[in-house]
């Protein structure tokens, strides 16, 4: 049977409030920042993410073994909630899978601006080319 957890998780780094949401299928773990300018309520992180759910962008799937849960007694269940409520960190899994993201994000900026300079080198070098023939040409 397929297990699916998801878990959002809102914490404020100066000077923003930002939603770590992390999620778990199949063995694989993957996680998306959300920014949101001032504190939102709990009815806007729903809303926002009904509205932009195809719009959010996943880190690379990271493979994680599924440990099997048992029944937890109710007590221990609140105690939990109520350690992880208090817990104000993100995950370091969360934290690794964020800084993976992060890179693959830089490593395609830097290729693209790469491209556009070797392209604009290429146009300046055929632009020059051009102007030498002009010159030549004779009027």
């Amino acid at each position: 049977m397929e297990q699916m957890t998801a878990k959002l998780t809102v914490t404020f780094e100066e000077p923003f409030w930002i939603g770590i949401y992390e999620r778990e299928a199949d063995g694989k773990y993957e996680v998306c920042k959300i920014t949101f300018g001032a504190e939102p309520k709990d009815y806007e992180v729903f809303e926002f993410l009904l509205i932009n759910w195809k719009s959010l962008r996943f880190s690379k799937s990271m493979e994680v073994e599924h440990i099997a849960e048992k029944r937890i007694n109710p007590k221990r269940m609140q105690r939990e909630i109520k350690n992880q409520l208090q817990n104000n960190g993100i995950g370091t899994k969360a934290q690794q899978a964020l800084k993976l993201q992060h890179e693959q994000g830089k490593l395609e900026r830097k290729k693209s601006s790469r491209e556009q300079k070797e392209a604009e080198k290429e146009r300046q070098f055929e632009l020059r080319q051009e102007k030498r023939k002009e010159k030549h040409k004779g009027h």
